[in-house]
């Protein structure tokens, strides 16, 4: 293989300097911290299975599209949950989520949305992906995209108003 050590330690870069906002974005996709520190442990091993072929192109980018596909493949069957022996191991308190866990308006409002909207939106705004990525991350219609965040967008709104108290009750 080669230079084997010096990809190790390239990988090891990458994981310390993308894991937290892979996180950050598996939470917002999955709602739940150990199903999103779960996705980010497979992506990580998915993505330093491909290391060779991907460390010199866009390795972010491949470890963000194997992520939404691995969140949008769970939304298609079921978890299964195994019990365990012992209660999983609590996380620090610097954990890399803590700033969206922090922000419970945030979590709520995309509770409303549908798994795809979902995904759109973190895309979209979270990654900042132009439409015609999103659609090709998603396998989807630059159309559907279009729409799909104009209707998440519009409930989001929706649901951001409803929060503020300012909004009700207010003159019509």
């Amino acid at each position: 293989m080669g230079h084997g050590t010096r990809g190790d330690e390239e990988f090891a870069d990458f994981v310390a300097s993308s894991s937290g906002r892979l996180t950050h974005a598996a939470y917002l996709l999955t709602r739940d911290r150990h199903q999103a520190e779960d996705a980010v442990q497979t992506v990580l091993v998915r993505t330093y299975a491909a290391w060779r072929r991907v460390r010199h192109q866009d390795a972010y980018g491949y470890a963000r599209r194997v992520l939404v596909n691995h969140v949008i493949d769970g939304w298609r069957r079921p978890i299964r949950e195994l019990p365990a022996d012992e209660p999983p191991e609590q996380r620090a308190a610097d954990a890399p989520e803590r700033d969206v866990v922090n922000q419970q308006w945030l979590a709520a409002l995309l509770d409303g949305l549908t798994g795809r909207e979902r995904a759109v939106i973190v895309l979209r705004h979270y990654f900042d992906l132009p439409e015609a990525a999103v659609a090709d991350e998603l396998g989807v219609s630059v159309g559907t995209v279009k729409s799909t965040n104009s209707r998440a967008l519009a409930k989001l709104r929706v649901s951001a108003l409803d929060d503020v108290p300012a909004a009700r009750g207010g003159a019509a």
